[in-house]
């Protein structure tokens, strides 16, 4: 996070950058294809009534229109200026701007933060006029905005000059403005009306936040669709994200950055494993954001968002006209995780006694081309599974073919969908991606709340992404607060006394100084025991030969205590050591790996999965929120790809699932109470069968200096 950022306050009018009713153009120009002229051109075609300023140093008048020669000559009150020009001038018409009390800018121009330190200085300045001045700048490096509302466009791109009058719109906010025109055009296509665009570029003095935050108020907005590279403050677009959602408006968002390397930790797996793209991904899915892969799923999402609204968790039924097409849905539905039960015993019956006793009643069903002589059966079909609570939604998988074929089946189906009129939603997918479909087909469907797909797979995969937002559980228990002996790395010896109050279970123990002291404390636990060196500087003990198994009595603790000491003259010479921990050797059980970051920009996640090789090469992890409850934790636990394990596998026990939620529970509580903790490591977790527990072997915990 940039400092730049800092100079963006945390609410703040934007009306009169989205709503202005004056506006300011410097850039305009004798050339028609000066940035400034066509910002004009496109507030002229959206029909602007408002004061359009035109300032140019060299002329009276340009375009047809008075022109101001600076701007100390503008009038009171002008509400945004567009700053059509060279970075070079922008510093110092900001400076003028503000004096002026202009209460907006927009700034194409290039060249600030993304242009190294001498463009970062030029863009920080422009915050800090803009936090003194009170000013709302939009940009730098921005392609400007759009409000279908009110027919304003503050862009040098061509827009629609198409109001979005009484319908819901999509408010879209990118920091890419190419982007954000890419995905104008898409929802156009799809026959959806956009409320507004608004391009934030570097984001100098206003952000992403700031524009859904005033989205979330906007009443023509229903979703919004966000491209986003770095959030500047993701703590407050997660409290957005959730308001967004208590009123009923879906957050879709596309972020770049999942195939960057994950952070290296010196100090914990954790570290490793949970890079930032993760940790935002847990997050803002937890607050109900659907998180999509690329701009075609994106576009997919935010169609299904507009016109089915929330889709429940319910399972999806598909009818279609293929039975080769009804396995490869199974499989990619199991892929994507979107359930498809059979169908109920009444609507079993009430299917059975609609269709030919040829056709097999079962999800996906496979109506042939019966329908093409018996045409109602769409209807017939449709209404048992429209009452069926199993489903929360339905696809039509439909072969097109021609416009013959498509005439023969889009009829009876928009007739039945009028009759029907169905409560929840019904998604259209052509099967055959090109058919000529007549476009008043579609628009009819689009008219009657029906998505439509070019391919089956979009679809199931939009609705599996719809499906998956799911309001927050409460969390369980109370965030505890724990007083780090220091900061940096926390021992093992440390860490354990600041868990085990939790009720974290550890194997018994003791410290130790001498061999004498060690064989003390394995006298009182039992044999056999475990030496393990303790010392901040070494994170990882195996490493420089730290650790001692397998000692049975007396003698061999003598011995191992030798081991150690010439293990670590060897690989640890001068390194300071706290003492040695000796621990009785536990049974030998699953071994899982449950770790914790408290992102200090995001918050705090929980690291849970298979340990060893499945943790490190197969990554058979799971990161989820720090504040799940312990039914959702256990849920999580089965998701795991190994997660059939836990359960019984081949005549093996089933295990103690819950005693590791305990431990995940009581994790997050610390990790929610204590920001200084930067990372923790339990690693391994032994899992035992049913009723027989678990228990940390190992913790480590990485903390603020």
């Amino acid at each position: 996070m940039t400092d730049v950022a800092s100079a963006m306050p945390a609410a703040r009018s934007l009306d009169r950058l989205l709503k202005p009713r004056s506006v300011a153009i410097l850039g305009v120009s004798e050339r028609p294809t000066a940035l400034g002229n066509q910002v004009l051109a496109n507030l002229e075609r959206h029909g602007f009534d408002g004061a359009i300023h035109l300032i140019n140093p060299k002329h009276d008048a340009l375009a047809g229109r008075p022109c101001l020669r600076s701007v100390e000559s503008l009038p009171d009150g002008v509400d945004v200026a567009v700053l059509a020009i060279p970075g070079g001038a922008v510093l110092d018409t900001v400076r003028a701007l503000a004096a002026r009390g202009v209460g907006a800018a927009v700034v194409f121009a290039a060249g600030f933060a993304e242009g190294g330190e001498e463009g970062l200085a030029a863009q920080r300045e422009v915050a800090r006029i803009a936090a003194e001045a009170g000013m709302v700048v939009e940009g730098p490096n921005c392609l400007g905005l759009t409000n279908y509302v009110d027919g304003i466009a503050l862009t040098f791109v061509e827009t629609p000059a198409e109001r979005l009058g009484d319908r819901q719109g999509v408010g879209i906010v990118s920091q890419s403005g190419a982007m954000a025109i890419v995905l104008g055009t898409t929802l156009y296509a799809k026959g959806l009306g956009v409320s507004m665009g608004i391009s934030t570029g570097n984001e100098a003095a206003s952000g992403v936040e700031d524009y859904v935050e005033y989205l979330i108020d906007e009443p023509h907005t229903k979703t919004i669709a966000m491209i986003v590279e770095q959030f500047r403050q993701p703590q407050r677009f997660l409290a957005l994200a959730r308001r967004a959602r208590s009123v009923g408006k879906q957050i879709v968002l596309l972020h770049p950055g999942r195939s960057s390397a994950a952070r290296e930790s010196a100090a914990t797996h954790t570290g490793a494993m949970a890079g930032d793209w993760q940790v935002m991904r847990t997050l803002v899915e937890h607050a109900g954001v659907v998180l999509v892969e690329g701009l075609e799923e994106l576009g997919d999402v935010v169609d299904l968002a507009m016109r089915a609204g929330p889709i429940p968790a319910a399972g999806t039924a598909v009818l279609t006209e293929s039975g080769a097409f009804k396995a490869l849905t199974l499989d990619l539905c199991e892929q994507i995780g979107l359930p498809l039960p059979a169908p109920a015993p009444d609507t079993l019956a009430a299917l059975r006694a609609a269709i030919p006793d040829f056709i097999p009643v079962s999800n996906p069903m496979d109506l042939t081309a019966q329908a093409l002589v018996d045409p109602d059966m769409y209807r017939r079909t449709l209404a048992p599974l429209l009452a069926d609570d199993l489903y929360g939604a339905i696809v039509l998988a439909i072969i097109q073919t021609d416009i013959a074929t498509a005439h023969l089946k889009f009829v009876p189906i928009l007739e039945a969908i009028r009759t029907l009129a169905p409560t929840k939603p019904i998604v259209f997918a052509g099967m055959d991606e090109g058919a000529p479909v007549p476009p008043e087909y579609l628009a009819q469907l689009r008219d009657l709340g029906v998505s439509y797909f070019p391919s089956p797979d979009r679809a199931f995969r939009a609705i599996a992404r719809l499906a998956g937002a799911r309001p927050e559980s409460e969390a369980e228990g109370a965030p505890v607060s724990a007083t780090l002996p220091h900061g940096g790395v926390i021992p093992e010896y440390e860490a354990k006394a600041l868990l085990a109050p939790l009720a974290i279970p550890f194997p018994q123990g003791g410290f130790a100084h001498t061999a004498a002291e060690a064989a003390e404390v394995a006298e009182r636990i039992g044999y056999p025991v475990v030496l393990k060196v303790q010392a901040q500087a070494l994170s990882h003990k195996s490493d420089v030969g730290g650790v001692i198994l397998n000692l049975a009595d007396a003698a061999a603790v003598a011995a191992g205590w030798s081991t150690l000491e010439a293990n670590l003259a060897q690989h640890a010479a001068g390194v300071p050591i706290d003492g040695v921990l000796v621990e009785r050797m536990g049974a030998r059980g699953t071994e899982l790996i449950v770790g914790a970051r408290n992102d200090p920009e995001w918050g705090a996640v929980i690291l849970v999965g298979f340990g060893g090789v499945q943790a490190e090469i197969l990554q058979d992890v799971r990161l989820i929120p720090a504040d799940l409850p312990r039914d959702a934790v256990t849920a999580e636990l089965r998701k795991l790809k190994s997660g059939a394990l836990l359960d019984g596998w081949r005549g093996a026990p089933a295990l103690d699932v819950d005693a590791v939620a305990d431990i995940v529970v009581a994790l997050g509580r610390m990790l929610r109470g204590t920001p200084q903790i930067r990372e923790v490591d339990l690693n391994p977790v032994l899992i035992y069968p049913a009723g027989e527990g678990a228990v940390a072997l190992d913790a480590l915990i990485l903390a603020d200096d």
